[in-house]
């Protein structure tokens, strides 16, 4: 499964949220789908606070390239 185009679009944390409930939309239905949209909704919650651009931009990063990993398991 090949990862959703223009990840490199994504530039803030709501563009990512939505790119990564994407990914999840293309994971086969049932549990794993239903895990993988769970843990982007907590991940959002625990950094919804962060304020660094820098960090940020490094949370952003890890999440896509952690995305491009399960879609390609």
């Amino acid at each position: 499964m090949a990862p959703l185009p223009n990840a490199e679009l994504v530039q803030n944390s709501l563009q990512l949220y939505r790119y990564l409930l994407r990914c999840c939309k293309q994971l086969p239905e049932g549990n794993i789908r239903q895990h993988y949209r769970h843990a982007v909704r907590q991940s959002f919650k625990v950094h919804a606070d962060e304020d660094n651009p820098e960090r940020i931009q490094q949370i952003i990063k890890r999440a896509i390239e952690d995305a491009d990993w399960v879609m390609n398991k």
